[in-house]
């Protein structure tokens, strides 16, 4: 078989699953919309993407035309914003083919409320939790942790998407009042905070999970680790993420038995059980202690920027099990994963996660050796130059036989990159350097 494929999106993400579809025998013609520089070899970068039309339905009346001029047979679905939207009901309806999960399957991730409610429905492990609604949430919220909030700190969520920056650990109260008065400055955060969780604050080691399913069988992928304050030591704001690695060392082999076992198939039968059958990529976002693991959140889509340690760690066709997934023959397909240890690293505008200049040319990224990858995040080019256009510029993945190894190559490699104010963490990997010894 030979298919055609359609990735949406633009990001570090988009661009490591067009790195991985590309290497499939069985691809005929990739296309990628609205892709990036870095994509441009890879496949062919179409000018359709939501800025560019008046309403979400446009948006999607686009991409069914394309696909069907094209003769798309799966279209993958890279950002979460399309799916919470319902790109893959749009799309199934019209007879084609998605990797990506429904809108109601969505609301795992495009809803705190809706995953917190059906993790205690169904005896998920996850943290205590209170949910707010109405018009006065977040006055609600603050007057809440005055009044009845017994333990500190707390985590404060965002209900709707926030591009990975609608959630605030506060120590105390005056943290969790200054926060909130974050999200009331913010359009964007009180967009997403029209409804909000607070929960218990969880001790422990994040990590990721990644399972890829068809509603009924699931493949474990690598376990990550990603980095999403924007300072060492994990300080400062949250971002969309600073940098991953994988395997994460604290998801050892019990660890995911635990997860396989209490967290993943019981969230699939619990969907299928609400009547909302979730396919596509599921990320468990974790927390793990002594006690095992517990849900942090979910994400109806790879994580990026996981998914630029996860694709380059797999060896099986990236393209086989994605038509697997979309034609319920999961189960019969072997997913394996490489041998040794990958790491990735962001680098960012100067300012980021708040403001940030564009536009400044990128140099070096002609002299990363060839053992790394540079997936590109936000960029643009013009005239045969390559700049910056976005908060996250730029992700470096190396791979190496020990997790020193492969975080040692990508800071080599990121360090021959350089564009005006550029940032990046330097302590990447380090607490699996430090679980590893």
């Amino acid at each position: 078989m030979s298919y055609n494929v359609l990735i949406i999106g633009s990001g570090g993400r988009e661009h490591a699953l067009a790195w991985g579809i590309s290497r499939s025998k069985e691809l005929n013609t990739l296309y990628i919309a609205p892709g990036n520089p870095g994509t441009e070899p890879l496949g062919i970068n179409v000018p359709i993407s939501p800025s560019g039309y008046p309403s979400v339905k446009e948006y999607f009346e686009a991409v069914h035309a394309f696909a069907i001029e094209k003769k798309i047979d799966v279209t993958v679905i890279g950002p979460e914003q399309p799916l919470v939207d319902g790109i893959t009901d749009f799309l199934e309806e019209k007879g084609l083919k998605v990797f990506g999960p429904s809108q109601k399957a969505a609301q795992l991730e495009g809803s705190k409320i809706f995953s917190k409610w059906l993790m205690h429905k169904y005896n998920i492990p996850t943290a205590d939790s209170e949910s707010f609604t109405g018009e006065t949430v977040l006055e609600d919220v603050e007057a809440w942790l005055k009044v009845e909030n017994e333990k500190w700190p707390v985590v404060i969520k965002a209900d709707g998407l926030a591009a990975g920056k609608g959630v605030f650990i506060c120590k105390n109260l005056s943290e969790a009042s200054a926060h909130i008065q974050r999200i009331k400055d913010d359009p964007s955060l009180r967009k997403a905070a029209t409804r909000v969780v607070v929960e218990e604050f969880m001790e422990g080691e994040e990590a990721s999970v990644f399972a890829i399913t068809d509603g009924r069988h699931a493949k474990l992928l690598l376990s990550a680790q990603d980095h999403k304050r924007i300072g060492e030591g994990d300080t400062g704001l949250n971002t969309g993420g600073m940098g991953a690695y994988g395997p994460a060392p604290v998801a050892d082999s019990r660890i995911m038995k635990l997860v396989e076992d209490t967290i993943l198939y019981p969230t699939l039968g619990a969907m299928q059980v609400e009547g909302h059958p979730y396919r596509g990529v599921l990320y468990l976002g974790l927390m793990i202690n002594e006690e095992g693991p517990r849900v942090v959140e979910y994400n109806c889509r790879f994580g990026d920027p996981e998914c630029q340690v996860i694709v380059p760690a797999m060896k099986s066709d990236l393209l086989r099990v994605i038509m697997a997934t979309v034609n319920f023959e999961l189960e019969k397909e072997e997913v394996e994963m490489h041998d040794g240890h990958y790491c990735c690293v962001v680098m960012a505008s100067g300012g980021y996660p708040e403001a940030f200049e564009k536009g400044m040319e990128i140099h070096g990224l002609e002299e990363v050796s060839e053992d790394s990858m540079v997936f590109h995040s936000g960029t643009r080019s013009e005239n045969g130059k390559v700049y910056t256009n976005g908060g996250r510029v730029l992700t470096v993945t190396s791979k190496g036989a020990s997790l020193s190894e492969a975080i040692d190559a990508a800071y080599r490699d990121i360090e021959k990159i350089s564009f005006d104010k550029a940032y990046y963490r330097r302590d990447i990997g380090a607490k699996g350097l430090k679980r590893s010894s």
